[in-house]
């Protein structure tokens, strides 16, 4: 009994080799991961190819920059209207401004369909809510003026820029002195 056990048991293990050594085998997997495609790189500029190019977009923007203030100077040109200016810090009319706000107001009582929108402006000195407000300030001091001479206030709007549409970029007197101005533009 002891040999037929040992038979059927070597028998039972015989065929448990078998079929294990049957049995597919796992193949171990790997995935690496894919390089990505590396993409044609374009040849590296040189520091002074990238700084011709930033010099031609600054000179660009300066360009179209200057055409829009020759386009707005010949509309007012065109209006009839003209620009004030002001003394550093201050919204009050001075004397010199005065005859050009006369022609300003004489020119919208002989054109009585056009209206007229002030745009208040400052140097770059001060912060921008001072500056907001100085500008908002020199503009109405305008828009009396006007209204003292008989337009109707009806046709006149406000707006003040502050010290965000310069005509002039220089730290100087003379640049700021520029920029302390109130513009006047025309619109039907």
């Amino acid at each position: 009994m002891k040999r037929t056990m040992m038979a059927l048991l070597s028998l039972v293990l015989m065929m448990s080799l078998f079929a294990l050594y049957g049995c597919p085998k796992k193949t171990e997997v790997v995935s690496a991961p894919e390089e990505p495609k590396k993409a044609e790189q374009a040849p590296a500029k040189s520091a002074d190819e990238i700084a011709a190019e930033k010099a031609a977009a600054e000179k660009r923007a300066a360009d179209a920059a200057a055409a829009e203030k020759a386009r707005e100077a010949a509309a007012k040109a065109a209006a009839g209207l003209q620009s004030i200016y002001f003394d550093f810090d201050k919204s009050f009319i001075r004397d010199d401004a005065k005859s050009v706000m006369k022609a300003n107001a004489e020119y919208l009582k002989a054109n009585p369909n056009v209206k007229v929108r002030i745009e208040g402006n400052c140097d770059e000195r001060g912060t921008i809510e001072y500056n907001q407000a100085l500008g908002q300030r020199r503009a109405a001091a305008a828009k009396k003026y006007l209204t003292d001479m008989g337009v109707s206030a009806k046709r006149i709007s406000l707006i003040s820029y502050g010290k965000e549409k310069p005509v002039c970029t220089q730290s100087t007197e003379d640049c700021w002195q520029k920029n302390r101005r109130d513009d006047l533009i025309a619109a039907e």
